[in-house]
């Protein structure tokens, strides 16, 4: 049975944050936490998939999400190469695996997001 809440660093370790920014978000009303009967912060596993931004789960501290279109999937051996439209006449290319087109179900016209990080762009179904 998922837990409804979380310690302060098993919050920040979720969110891909460091206890200090945890902190200081709690501070500034951006991340909504209580109190324990310890007085120690907890936050509720809502807040954390709130945050997260995403309900399946998957744990991706990436903050640039841009939601798009395929429309196109391009196979060649282990890698293949996703187009997405993300809004007209903007075009994002990603080269991913083959086994991640595969696990992701990605083609053509299914509506997906890129999740860009540093120098990777991931796509996320």
């Amino acid at each position: 049975m998922p837990r409804e809440f979380y310690s302060a660093s098993e919050a920040a370790k979720a969110l891909g944050i460091s206890i200090d920014t945890l902190r200081r978000w709690d501070r500034q009303g951006r991340i909504k936490t209580e109190r324990d009967h310890a007085n120690r912060r907890t936050v509720s596993a809502t807040e954390i998939e709130r945050l997260r931004g995403d309900a399946n789960g998957a744990h991706l501290s990436a903050r640039n999400r841009f939601k798009g279109v395929v429309t196109d999937v391009k196979v060649d051996g282990l890698m293949a190469q996703v187009e997405l439209v993300v809004s007209d006449p903007v075009r994002l290319v990603a080269i991913i695996t083959h086994d991640a087109v595969d696990e992701l179900g990605l083609r053509p016209g299914m509506a997906t997001t890129a999740v860009v990080k540093s120098t990777s762009v991931m796509i996320q179904s």
